[in-house]
């Protein structure tokens, strides 16, 4: 019995007594539900039995004695209250056996009472260990997804009830860890960071973790690699920053890392954490950090901060028919949440993919837009990035503060600013890394984007394999420092950099 009961607890102990019994072994509570149930060697009476078990134990609840004894035709039943502290009740075991009983069960059922309730406590002690853990870690996943949609008051009203405090400013981390190893993995990451982490299990990937640490975590240490390839350090002998040290502690776990952001821009920070982990899974070292970019938010200025709110205003004033719909705030939620996960957002968003199908058909209704073409999805992805910034200085362009509000996108994108952003953000394909093969890194990301991001599609007008398409985006993502395959992807900055590069040479050519 203390064998059965240290390996496998009390489900073990039930068959156990269930197959000495040639009978049905359970436990139930004081309602008659039936918690664990066990049939072994008389087929076809498992539901007869716990039906009989909870018919018994709601005859005897409230009478104070320590074993109870019913015939029922052709089976005995055989109650034994287990034992257990005085502020909660303690289950029944009951067991259902045909007569006449198997000689000694009686005595047996006395004894085995005493470790099936060890194993019962423990057990109830792991369950409530549990519950709290979930609960934890749905607040923090609440919190996090609160800071994700630009909610920061509520997201430090919620967090106030956890530890530590959020920090700002922050440096956002993505640890892709080995399968099965995420407590094992949010474990260390709590005892290298000293415990000021924020640390969230992805609600959309399986094996990521997110770290919200503060921007002053590594003070004083040195630097990892860069997403660019490149590393960087403050003196000889210092301490190795917190990807490195999460690489070196887990072995196969690949960590991205973002800029420094604040935390109204924790979108933002988890983007180039994610982009950062694409290019660290081709890196020996397993870790790499967002090489700097400018954000095109921050690019188009006020002329684009007018056309973002135009764009949107339709989305932003929707007033729903109905007290159950969901209203503009939800909806722009599920907007930005699809945009940055695809399909995956009905993880993000605990919806069914059937919700998230209407949604996105009222909002491309409210907008006037296609949301399965990538042009549309990348101008909604850059007005939603606008719309977040809290100030978005203009930009060194010809449009002066008395322009009208530009109407197209391809107003934005006309721009000098907007065009030194796209050369900036196509520069590496004409790099060594960028050029490696005899294919156009350009041709392909082209192709790739015109056939709306479908690799098959993308195959057939290149007229290699599918495995080839996604061989030579992976190279890619090398080169440019960014994720292409996996969403968060940065097929909505490429479009808008091809387009805007197109633009220029069309204005050249016209002059």
């Amino acid at each position: 019995m203390y064998r059965l009961a240290r390996s496998g607890g009390s489900r073990e102990l039930l068959r156990w007594v269930s197959g000495r019994a040639a009978g049905w072994a359970g436990l139930l509570d004081g309602d008659g539900t039936v918690l664990h149930g066990v049939v072994r060697g008389t087929d076809g009476m498992g539901a007869e039995a716990a039906a009989l078990a909870g018919e018994c134990v709601r005859e005897v609840t409230g009478l104070d004695a320590h074993s109870f004894s019913f015939d029922r035709g052709a089976h005995a039943v055989l109650l034994f209250p287990l034992d257990g502290p005085p502020d909660s009740a303690a289950p029944t075991l009951v067991v259902v056996a045909p007569r006449p009983l198997p000689e000694g069960l009686l005595i047996l059922l006395a004894d085995v009472a005493m470790p099936l309730t060890m194993c019962w406590a423990a057990e109830s002690v792991e369950r409530r260990r549990r519950r709290v853990d979930l609960a934890e870690s749905r607040g923090r996943e609440a919190v996090l997804h609160l800071l994700m949609t630009g909610q920061l008051s509520i997201a430090h009203q919620v967090a106030g009830a956890l530890r530590p405090t959020l920090p700002d400013p922050v440096r956002v981390y993505v640890v892709e860890c080995p399968v099965g190893g995420r407590d094992k993995v949010m474990r260390i990451c709590t005892r290298l960071s000293g415990g000021r982490s924020w640390i969230v299990r992805c609600p959309v990937y399986s094996r990521h973790v997110i770290l919200v640490v503060p921007a002053d975590a590594d003070a004083g240490t040195g630097d990892g690699t860069g997403a660019d390839g490149g590393t960087g350090g403050k003196g000889a002998g210092a301490e190795q920053w917190l990807g490195t040290r999460i690489a070196d502690a887990v072995a196969e776990c690949v960590v991205g890392a973002s800029e420094d952001v604040p935390l109204s821009d924790t979108a933002t920070g988890y983007r180039q954490a994610f982009h950062a982990l694409a290019v660290a899974r081709g890196l020996p070292a397993r870790h790499a950090r967002f090489s700097s970019a400018q954000e095109p938010a921050l690019v188009v200025g006020e002329a684009g901060a007018r056309w973002a709110k135009a764009l949107l205003n339709p989305l932003l004033t929707h007033v729903p028919r109905r007290s159950h719909d969901p209203g503009s705030q939800e909806l722009a939620a599920t907007l930005a949440s699809w945009l940055a996960f695809s399909s995956h957002a009905t993880q993000h968003l605990k919806i069914h993919r059937n919700t998230l199908a209407a949604r996105l058909r009222l909002i491309g209704e409210l907008l006037g837009l296609d949301l399965n073409r990538v042009g549309d999805q990348a101008a909604l992805d850059l007005a939603l990035r606008v719309h977040a910034t809290p100030t978005a200085p203009p930009a060194a362009s010809a449009d002066g503060p008395e322009s009208p509000a530009p109407h197209r996108l391809d107003d934005i994108l006309r721009t000098t600013a907007m065009r030194e952003w796209a050369d900036r953000q196509l520069r590496p394909l004409t790099g060594p890394d960028g050029s490696k093969g005899t294919a156009d890194p350009r041709e392909t990301l082209r192709t790739w984007l015109e056939c709306e991001a479908r690799t098959a599609a993308t195959a057939d007008a290149l007229g290699i394999s599918v495995p080839g398409v996604r061989k030579r985006l992976t190279r890619l993502e090398s080169a440019l420092g960014r994720s292409l395959l996996q969403a968060p992807s940065a097929r909505y900055d490429l479009w808008l950099a091809f387009r805007a590069l197109d633009l220029a040479e069309e204005a050249g050519t016209d002059g």
